[in-house]
């Protein structure tokens, strides 16, 4: 390897993939984490009313 080869790999990243980066984390940030979440929370929902028709709601006991 040359000494010029070497400069060439140390060359920050070019502006475009900055930009496709801010645009992946806007896409993370914004759609699917939230999706995500409200999917978790209603799956985990879903399985404590599932729960409570099985074994009944909380309670004292009767």
């Amino acid at each position: 390897m040359t000494a010029d080869q070497d400069i060439q790999d140390e060359a920050p990243e070019p502006r475009s993939g900055r930009r496709s980066e801010l645009t992946v984390f806007v896409i993370l940030a914004i759609l699917i984490w939230p999706v995500i979440a409200v999917g978790v929370v209603g799956a985990y929902g879903f399985l404590v009313w599932m729960w409570q028709i099985v074994f009944g709601p909380p309670g004292p006991p009767g």
